[in-house]
């Protein structure tokens, strides 16, 4: 009696997350993956035949491929602002001693509670033709800059919005990171950035893996910021299953899309997964 009650309590534990997982994660991304092989008319809406045209359409159409290319390069890039900003803000708060490490802790984590809807909007009027940012730059001389509908008013947003998501596991991770041992490297005579290099670079790595994971695969499945930051004609993944869902209708190209970029976002997350975890491995042994 005891061992079948040994047995059954993981999977009674376990069971009620697996089935809101199942529900909420599992039956929409199949049920997309099927909508995505229906067929589609105009005229008709939603056939009830199954069809590859959708993803050969997507595939070898440089107008899509562009779209993806630019989501996955924008994301790409706030990825590694994030990690070169985030990184060195999480090691030098966790230097700091309260109350002040409290204090900067909800200066970063602030943003959080506001929405990106709002900060979106606070971007578009700081980087707009008369916003604060371009009068800075006509009161040194500079004069005007189109920054608003551009690519880099998107990096710009999505970094501000993202950059918790790095701070926070690189800080837990350097929480657990002894103190004494980046002291027995100076006393070694090791430099101070010879000591963050081979020290604790390596051990707070695998925080910087979880925090750019996390990026990554949030700014590139952003939708608010492209859409208020980018415009009508600057487009990326999002904002494209977007139109097709809601301006065409087309809800099975609508679906082809998402299940594309998701697909390429696990293949690219788990590649990079994959080398920064071995390379963690061989370090640390």
């Amino acid at each position: 009696m005891s061992s079948a009650r040994a047995t059954s309590t993981p999977w009674l534990l376990v069971g009620p997350g697996a089935l809101f997982f199942l529900a909420l994660v599992i039956l929409p991304l199949v049920l997309t993956v099927i909508l995505s092989f229906h067929a589609f008319d105009h005229s008709t809406g939603i056939k009830n035949e199954f069809t590859l045209a959708h993803y050969a359409a997507v595939l070898s159409d440089d107008y899509y491929l562009g779209i993806f290319w630019r989501t996955l390069r924008l994301a790409a890039l706030t990825t590694l602002i994030c990690a070169l900003i985030g990184a060195p803000e999480a090691y030098i708060l966790s230097r700091m001693r309260d109350p002040w490490r409290s204090v900067f802790l909800l200066v970063i984590i602030g943003p959080l509670l506001v929405s990106v809807v709002v900060r979106a909007f606070g971007w578009s009027m700081l980087l707009g033709s008369t916003g604060l940012v371009n009068q800075a730059l006509q009161a040194l001389g500079f004069g005007p800059a189109r920054l608003l509908y551009t690519e880099t008013a998107i990096v710009i947003a999505l970094v501000h919005v993202m950059l918790p998501f790095m701070v926070i596991p690189v800080w837990t991770a350097l929480q657990k990171l002894d103190p004494a041992v980046e002291a027995a490297a100076w006393s070694l005579g090791a430099s101070h950035f010879t000591a963050l290099r081979r020290v604790v670079l390596p051990q707070v790595s695998l925080g910087m893996l979880s925090g750019s994971l996390i990026v990554f695969g949030l700014s590139a499945s952003a939708f608010a910021i492209p859409g208020l930051l980018g415009g009508r004609r600057l487009k990326m993944a999002a904002t494209l299953v977007y139109d097709e869902y809601m301006h065409e209708l087309n809800w099975p190209l609508g679906a082809t899309i998402a299940i594309i970029v998701l697909a390429a976002n696990l293949l690219i997350m788990l590649a990079y997964n994959r080398v920064v975890e071995g390379r963690a491995r061989r370090t640390l042994g």
